[in-house]
């Protein structure tokens, strides 16, 4: 199977399980799935330079995992282990692992970018190109350390990928119910970022336009236009969902992780 449908196929099925297994009782935080969105984690990842660093949101799986994160510790973590990424003390929502350059996730909307440009920041200060990508939601953009950010990375010129998902909603809040209707692209450009927007469920479409964001010198934002398959926080998933094709060698991998962890003391 082609690199890119795999990674995006590995992570919809391990949300899944997570979503089959939360019943159990045992994962004692909150998650929030990335069920439908996860080909843009994918795509950017792909783009993304090895050295590079992620910052994102409490919607964090898809993520970490695209960005080389250890499923196992990632499943230790929800589960409260020592053995996690976060040494069990972050759950779901806090997931951090330097390891892959996966600088940390937070619950509180916006709380990562003003993160991600210090981290951008400290390395322009030493001379580094290293690249920092945000991940950010659409709600995102209505909290003021957004535009403060904005106007920093932009003032400075940072080595920062801004990836807005866009999939229209604030926990139940439509995007019309929240801003003004014009494209969110606009608002980076107000702030002199260039953003490219896209309606796409390809992870190589997302690839091609991150590493040309990239190519073209940053900052920059990609706005992917998407549509989450699952309610806002839970492992519920809606009436008519159709899960992933089940995978051998997937299936094994994440078997395995879930007995891992429930074999730890």
């Amino acid at each position: 199977m082609e690199i890119l449908k795999y990674e995006t196929l590995r992570i919809r099925l391990i949300e899944e399980e997570i979503s089959k297994r939360y019943a159990e009782l045992e994962m004692r935080c909150p998650v929030h799935l990335s069920l439908g969105q996860e080909h843009i984690a994918v795509g950017v990842c792909a783009a993304l330079p090895k050295d590079s660093l992620m910052v994102s949101t409490h919607r964090s799986h898809a993520h970490y995992l695209a960005k080389g994160g250890d499923l196992k510790r990632m499943v230790a973590e929800l589960y409260g282990k020592a053995e996690g990424c976060s040494r069990g003390m972050g759950g779901s929502m806090h997931l951090v692992d330097w390891s892959c350059g996966f600088a940390g996730s937070t619950s509180i909307v916006g709380g990562t970018i003003p993160v991600g440009v210090g981290l951008a920041f400290a390395d322009k200060l030493s001379g580094s190109k290293r690249v920092t990508a945000i991940m950010i939601g659409d709600a995102a953009i209505e909290e003021g350390v957004f535009h403060e950010s904005a106007n920093f990375v932009s003032l400075h010129q940072l080595k920062v990928l801004f990836v807005l998902e866009d999939n229209n909603r604030s926990c139940y809040t439509t995007k019309r119910e929240r801003q003004p209707t014009r494209p969110i692209a606009n608002v980076f450009n107000a702030h002199n970022i260039k953003a490219k927007s896209r309606h796409s469920i390809n992870a190589h479409d997302i690839a091609r336009d991150t590493a040309y964001l990239i190519k073209k010198n940053l900052p920059a934002a990609l706005v992917i236009h998407t549509e989450s398959r699952v309610e806002h926080c839970g492992p519920k998933v809606g009436n008519g969902y159709q899960y992933g094709p089940d995978h051998t060698e997937i299936r094994a991998e994440i078997e395995e992780a879930f007995r891992w962890v429930k074999s730890l003391s």
